[in-house]
């Protein structure tokens, strides 16, 4: 063994500079492996903690206008649902419909503190918004089922209407009254969501002091027992035919109703993560190959060199298992070690896009884990080994009597 690895030493020593320029090529390809990996698995985080969990399995509906005439009604005709669906929905939904709740969207109103004041919405909610929606709690609390029992009149504001009211950070918040439709509100927490800034208030308040009792600005369901896409499409007609019969309006006129069926979303979107793993290992591993074809070219080159050392040792009863496992070693090792060092600056980058990308949303932990370590290192090994096979099968063709004639 430790002849074999000055053998290799040496190896790296006779061919410094056509080695150094050959295993760049390699160090480039696995540091553009590492990193196109890091950003997929980022991706890939993203899209579970913002699609899977608790809002996966999730329908939502809002009311739209009738595109066709039904029931001795014009086309035109606006859907207005109202808290009534609910029940309608999880009656005539059993089978996939777990829980229904609505949310009540309140006009643009003027919030004000002290001397600050700022315009925006607030969005009459559920407790179980804050799972559903991924609202992330930075600061006091959520609403819960007391405020809802109590029509409170309690706010959860946004992190970025709280900095606006409440600066430098908006954490001075909780605990303190604003003014909205003039009325006071306790500010009971802030929260931190992507692509969302409503003030969340306790449904029932929001049912209480709006304009419309009945109606709702959308509908949500939960879904169960939904495992493929043929269930998720199931669930979504069942919903659609329920409210179609409850507002008249034709089940299959899509304009009437509008669905965001995550559920079904997501199946999708996980079919795209898969394309886009595949694509990455793809795209990473054609540019390794160029590395890879350099090192089998130094092989050969190698062998050729060495004709004469193969026929001296083929001659003295060197077994051909002997060579072959030599070329193929030195193969692997200089795969290996410039493949460490792409993978060390591969994972240094990833690290650095990971904190530059903390808290955007876009990209979620791109950071190497030791399984990816693991089978970067498993598809160096094999690089190596095929890049040093046909070298070594070259020169076990070497009759000893040939080679000790070469010069």
């Amino acid at each position: 063994m430790l002849d074999l690895i000055n053998e290799i030493s040496q190896t790296l020593r006779h061919n410094k500079l056509r080695t150094a320029l050959t295993g760049l090529a390699v160090a480039w390809g696995v540091f553009m492996l590492i990193v196109l990996l890091s950003v997929a698995r980022g991706v890939t985080n993203s899209f579970e903690e913002n699609m899977m969990g608790p809002r996966s399995k999730m329908v939502q509906m809002w009311g739209g206008y009738t595109s066709r005439p039904y029931g001795g009604y014009r086309e035109g005709r606006g859907i207005k649902l109202r808290d009534s669906d609910m029940d309608r929905i999880a009656r005539d939904g059993r089978r996939h419909v777990d829980e229904v709740s609505s949310v009540i969207y309140g006009e643009a109103q003027t919030i004000s503190y002290a001397d600050k004041s700022i315009n925006g919405e607030y969005t009459g909610m559920y407790p179980s918004a804050r799972l559903t929606e991924n609202h992330e709690l930075i600061a006091g609390r959520y609403i819960n089922d007391r405020d809802m029992a109590e029509l409170a009149h309690v706010m959860v504001l946004s992190e970025d209407f709280a900095r606006q009211l409440f600066p430098p950070d908006g954490m001075a918040a909780v605990g303190k009254r604003v003014n909205c439709r003039g009325l006071s509100w306790l500010v009971v927490g802030v929260y931190r969501a992507n692509w969302y800034r409503d003030n969340i208030v306790p449904y029932t308040t929001a049912r209480h002091i709006s304009k419309n009792p009945e109606e709702v600005g959308s509908l949500k369901v939960t879904l169960k027992n939904v495992n493929s896409e043929s269930d998720g499409e199931t669930a979504e007609k069942d919903i659609r035919q329920s409210l179609a019969k409850a507002h008249n309006f034709d089940p299959d006129d899509e304009s009437a109703l509008w669905i965001n069926n995550r559920f079904l979303n997501g199946l999708q979107a996980q079919n795209g993560m898969s394309i886009l793993s595949v694509s990455v290992w793809v795209l990473g591993l054609l540019s390794l190959l160029s590395g890879i074809v350099g090192i089998s070219n130094i092989m050969f080159v190698s062998v050729r060199e060495r004709t004469h050392e193969i026929g001296i040792r083929r001659a003295i009863g060197a077994r051909p298992r002997t060579i072959l496992v030599q070329i193929i070693a030195e193969a692997v090792a200089i795969t290996t070690l410039f493949g460490y060092i792409g993978i060390v600056f591969g994972t240094a980058l990833a690290q650095i896009i990971g904190h530059l990308s903390e808290g955007s949303g876009i990209l979620v932990n791109p950071t190497v884990n030791l399984s990816l370590a693991f089978e970067v290192t498993l598809v160096l090994v094999i690089a190596g080994a095929l890049a040093g096979f046909f070298p070594a099968m070259k020169a076990l063709k070497v009759k000893p009597v040939e080679a000790l004639r070469d010069e």
